[in-house]
């Protein structure tokens, strides 16, 4: 009989029901623990984590305050996501379990994305590819006469957590004039990336293009709704690769179909997938991704094998890595290990 019991969903972040879990257990092995997987609904996933040590969140279903209550041995709920959206926090903090998630693992491929979008969108690469295939070749040069060039340009950072700065490495090469607004993060550390801090609306007011990197958490929801869209440069630009709770979705549309702002680029959106009938499908100022910005090949390997380590850790007794509740971990009976601090807060 296994020593600790992981209960997980197959949900759609890590695969479908049989998933191979043996990245995960090259960690758990070691402690005893086994992974049982859960079909169905909040109701199902509630019923089996009543003797779960551990769940193994995979995006759906969510783990509610109704499951982490039901589960009266647990001792961790770990996501193999950035994002932690999909856990109640606030009732999992209640009762003292740590959430733990991979904040550090895919950053390379989130700021390559992003970097991408926003010179794809600059540069209004699909109307030009569209030029091309249309036989329209001699429309493309006149239409790009009427945008400044790269060079010069505001690149406004609206949170600015390792995502935004990896982005900011990328972006300076490029002659980018760099803000960023973000109430976490000390001055300093923006000072070291070039960054110039600046209060909200003055990002709004004064950056040509705005990437948004702020969490899924009840803070950040809809940060970016109607008066503040009406606050950016018409000429100017909006990439979303962090979460697309944190956009009023509506007030986006609003803003591209009336022309308060030039264009958009967005790899996350309210609701995914993309409805059939959302406007911005048929917007060729929009480029759009389908919440890709953090594969590549070594997504799953990488991400599973540090999710599977995080739940030995607590399971063995000890401080996670990578902790979106903290203040739990010093009331816990867990032993602090880590040399240095974590520098880790909600959704970093």
């Amino acid at each position: 009989m296994a020593r600790f019991k992981i209960v997980t969903t197959a949900g759609p972040g890590t695969g479908v029901p049989g998933a191979d879990h043996s990245l995960e257990m090259e960690a758990l092995a070691a402690i005893g623990a086994e992974i049982v997987e859960v079909k169905g609904g909040e109701d199902e996933l509630a019923a089996a984590a009543v003797d779960a040590d551990a769940i193994y969140g995979k995006g759906r279903p969510r783990i509610t305050a109704k499951v982490i209550n039901a589960a009266k041995k647990l001792k961790v709920v770990s996501l193999a996501s950035v994002g932690v959206d999909s856990v109640d926090v606030d009732a999992a903090t209640a009762l003292g379990i740590p959430v733990t998630n991979c904040p550090d693992t895919f950053i390379e491929e989130v700021a390559d994305h992003a970097m991408t979008l926003i010179l794809s969108s600059w540069r209004r690469l699909v109307v030009q590819d569209q030029l091309v295939r249309k036989g329209e070749w001699a429309k493309a040069r006149p239409m790009l006469y009427q945008f400044p060039r790269l060079m010069g340009m505001t690149l406004g950072f609206i949170s600015f957590g390792h995502v935004a700065r990896a982005v900011a490495k990328r972006a300076a090469p490029f002659g980018f004039q760099m803000l960023a607004y973000d109430p976490y993060i000390e001055e300093l550390v923006m000072s070291d990336y070039g960054v110039q801090p600046v209060g909200f609306d003055e990002l709004l007011q004064r950056s040509d293009i705005i990437s948004m990197h702020a969490p899924g958490t009840k803070d950040a929801h809809h940060l970016m709704k109607e008066t503040h869209f009406k606050k950016m440069k018409k000429t100017a630009l909006f990439v979303n690769t962090g979460r697309g709770s944190t956009v009023d979705e509506a007030a986006m549309i609003k803003a591209l179909q009336e022309g308060w702002i030039a264009g958009a680029g967005l790899d996350v959106l309210e609701t995914e997938p993309v409805g059939h009938n959302n406007p911005l499908l048929g917007m060729d100022n929009v480029i759009l991704t389908a919440h890709v910005a953090s594969a590549s090949n070594r997504f799953d390997v990488a991400r599973k094998r540090r999710v599977g380590a995080e739940m030995a850790l607590v399971l063995g007794g000890k401080w996670p890595r990578a902790c979106v509740n903290p203040m739990v971990l010093e009331k816990s009976k867990l032993e602090r290990w880590q040399p240095f601090s974590m520098e880790r807060g909600p959704g970093n």
